[in-house]
């Protein structure tokens, strides 16, 4: 084990080693070797993602029966408040950055997401919800490049995939419970969705509380240096926001990402797929759970793998099975196998999602991790918004195995690309070492 570490300490950047040497960078550890910001940082996500995911399997049915609207209101819906969405990632990135604070942001977002998602249990017609969920948007706009930096300020570049590997299982698990709650709730208090959707104000309170129980590093603490000199290693005002002090190998990772997104449609068309065979209505929640469990259970493993071997390495498995699954939606059509395929799914999330994050991280110096977090998420939003629009047309025209082998035919080019790219071990910009 010991050779093992020295030998991955020879493929790191000066900076990388000055962080794990820095008395900021040996990390306070809580239970299973994570800070205890970490922790806090991972139950917030749990009960903010417990909160919106008890509303958001819902709203196509409330939407229709209890609004009576129809599927165009909810297209113009989801479609504007994910843009904002994904605006947001990167001003909000950029401003952490400049202002050397990034838990005030975080908390704001949690804290609109926490307030105006209960109104969704007084809407009375879909203009009104649209607003609740714009806004709802713009509230995880705020808050994720920002928190995302936080975590990384957390992490050693020996830790970076355990962090985010973590972070992402307790959204999983969030994502699995809200639903679990909700169905439970409607079978003891049948069609009460306004006194469900009021009831997320608890979980959501709780959030903004564990939020801001994460205590933040600034700067300095995280290099370990005087103010006065992490100030001077801050870049100008001027060029952060021309984004000079990202690397090469830094847009080269985006653009391989956007390759990727853009073959990386919502997850409501594999849900559609499994009702198009056949799979009873009773079960869809069901299948969501248990997939939010794979995704849970396989996310802290890649995170911790990627941290033993390379990102890059785990990345192309994860990329490699969502090829694989989408290319069993296109050729299965029984409900067995397309069930199968639907909980390996899980899988590449676990591989990738947290470990995407870690070699962000990876590639951006510190002083502008914000905005490079805020750049990664925005390139997957704006991927997965034109992904869906493309899949659904090509659905539309020439039926469901021809999207989803268009999908597995971007995932594998992109699996390529990235070994081509991407180094094994990247280096951190700014640093003499090499990879």
């Amino acid at each position: 084990m010991g050779v093992a570490r020295r030998r991955r300490r020879t493929h790191m950047s000066r900076e990388a080693l000055d962080e794990l040497r820095a008395p900021g960078g040996r990390r306070s550890r809580g239970p299973f070797g994570l800070p205890p910001a970490v922790w806090f940082l991972g139950f917030g996500s749990l009960l903010n993602d417990t909160a919106s995911e008890a509303i958001y399997p819902l709203l196509p049915l409330f939407l229709t029966t209890v609004l009576g609207a129809g599927a165009f209101s909810l297209g113009v819906i989801e479609g504007a408040a994910e843009a904002a969405n994904s605006l947001l990632k990167i001003f909000s990135g950029y401003f952490s950055d400049r202002w050397n604070r990034r838990r005030p942001i975080v908390v704001a977002g949690y804290a609109v997401a926490a307030a105006v998602r209960p109104f969704t249990a007084v809407v009375r017609a879909w203009p009104q919800l649209f607003a609740v969920r714009f806004v709802d948007r713009i509230g995880k706009g705020i808050r994720s490049a920002p928190r995302d930096a936080m975590l990384a300020g957390w992490a050693t570049p020996l830790t970076r995939g355990r962090v985010f590997g973590f972070h992402r299982a307790m959204d999983h698990v969030g994502a699995m419970l809200g639903p679990s709650l909700a169905t439970a709730f409607l079978f003891f208090y049948p069609s009460r969705y306004r006194l469900l959707f009021a009831l997320t104000a608890i979980p959501g309170f709780l959030a903004v509380l564990m939020v801001a129980m994460a205590r933040e590093q600034t700067r300095e603490q995280a290099a370990g240096q005087p103010a006065a000199t992490a100030q001077a290693a801050a870049p100008p005002a001027g060029r952060a926001w021309r984004l000079r002090g990202l690397s090469g190998r830094f847009y080269s990772y985006l653009a391989v990402l956007l390759l990727f997104s853009l073959g990386n449609s919502t997850d409501a068309f594999l849900l559609l797929r499994l009702s198009g065979a056949g799979v009873p209505p009773f079960w869809i929640p069901l299948l969501w759970a248990a997939l939010h469990l794979v995704k849970a259970a396989v996310s802290i493993y890649g995170g911790d793998l990627s941290d033993r071997l390379s990102r890059r390495s785990v990345i192309g498995v994860g990329w490699a099975v969502y090829a694989l699954v989408y290319a069993g939606f296109a050729v299965s059509t029984s409900i067995p196998a397309l069930v199968g395929w639907f909980l390996v799914y899980g899988v590449y999330y676990g591989f990738s999602e947290g470990v995407e994050k870690a070699l962000v991280a990876d590639l951006a110096p510190p002083t502008m991790r914000g905005t490079a977090f805020g750049l990664y998420n925005a390139v997957l939003g704006v991927g997965a918004l034109a992904a869906s629009l493309v899949f659904g047309y090509v659905w539309k025209v020439a039926g469901a195995p021809a999207a989803f082998a268009m999908g597995a035919s971007l995932a594998m080019a992109a699996t390529v690309l990235l070994f081509l790219v991407v180094a094994a071990r990247p280096v951190v910009p700014g640093s003499s070492a090499r990879s």
